[in-house]
């Protein structure tokens, strides 16, 4: 994991992700999106058209000075900052992230804070950092009063949930999920790996990795995000569809089942591009999903019986024309 300019190597890098979809009729366009990340007057918002519109905001840094959760008990206090921003895709799903780095140790007593700010995204522990116990006391979610980088993206979503672009009229339903995330350096010559991805309850998932220490960060939280959107899109997917009454005969028209899984087909659907904004090097992490328990198996047999559904839909009106009178 590779460190800023100054400062020492990473030993430990977490975050956690929001992921929902934008409380809007319509999906922002790319300049839309632009004015709606721009959260500092001095960056501007990156923008990106292929493969798909991407918007990312620059980000906005938060003090703290509280201890670090730990899964052993310790108290470890840490100072510093945490770093967050927002992603958009296609102007329709929002991400919010927070993440901070932390050495394996640091000074015995808190430095100025003008120390601090030069090492953006940094948190530094007082002493020595237990980093196994406090991966662990992250992704578990620690204790009241320790640090907490989710309650940091979810202060940012709601930030921007209250934007005036937003008419708060979305196409569909479809709840939020969390994704904590925990990053340790790999042994000496070994690459990347995913230790473990976890489907916890609350809408929580938990995802420990192991990277070579000169991996950025950027590059980290980057497969992180691309790991909740697409388990974001499966999710509201599955839900979508196992809310329809099929074969009832309750809803002969098929009414219920267009208005359900149209929007899905308008919204989501062509969202499904793993890895596609992820670096070459961490892209093969996804492998194991992909194995067991199968996204994109399960996201194409999803799609497949969406449009078997909305194809019987469609010559349903015929199908009943023809059928003999009992």
């Amino acid at each position: 994991m590779r460190p800023p300019e100054t400062g020492p190597p990473t030993a430990l890098l977490c975050g956690e992700i929001r992921t929902c979809l934008l409380p809007a009729r319509q999906a922002l366009d790319i300049r839309s999106a632009a004015q709606f990340l721009a959260l500092r007057a001095d960056e501007r918002v990156l923008l990106s058209e292929r493969p798909t519109l991407y918007a990312r905001s620059p980000d906005t840094l938060t003090g703290v000075d509280c201890p670090l959760p730990a899964a052993d008990g310790a108290r470890v206090r840490a100072v510093g900052t945490v770093a967050a921003h927002a992603v958009l895709t296609e102007g329709r799903v929002l991400q919010t992230s927070a993440r901070f780095r932390a050495p394996a140790s640091g000074p015995d007593q808190r430095r100025p804070w003008g120390q601090y700010l030069i090492r953006p995204g940094t948190v530094e522990p007082l002493g020595k950092l237990p980093r196994e116990p406090v991966a662990r006391g992250v992704l578990d979610g620690g204790r009241q009063g320790d640090l907490d980088v989710g309650l940091i993206a979810d202060a940012l979503l709601t930030r921007l949930l209250r934007h005036p672009l937003l008419d708060q009229r979305p196409p569909m339903r479809s709840r939020p999920t969390r994704l904590r995330w925990a990053a340790l350096p790999a042994p000496s010559g070994a690459g990347p790996s995913l230790e473990r991805f976890t489907l916890a309850e609350d809408e929580l998932r938990t995802v420990r990795l192991r990277v070579p220490e000169d991996t950025p960060a950027d590059e980290i939280a980057g497969l992180c995000a691309d790991l909740a959107l697409h388990d974001w899109l499966l999710t509201t997917v599955v839900r979508t569809f196992d809310g329809i009454r099929l074969g009832t005969g309750a809803d002969r028209d098929g009414s219920s089942v267009l208005r359900a899984l149209g929007p899905a087909v308008d919204h989501l659907l062509h969202l499904w591009m793993p890895r596609a904004r992820v670096t070459p090097a961490l892209a093969r992490l996804w492998d194991p999903l992909e194995e067991r328990p199968g996204f994109t198996r399960q996201w194409d047999a999803l799609v497949h019986r969406i449009r078997d559904q909305l194809a019987l839909q469609a010559i349903g009106p015929a199908r009943r024309e023809v059928e003999p009178a009992p």
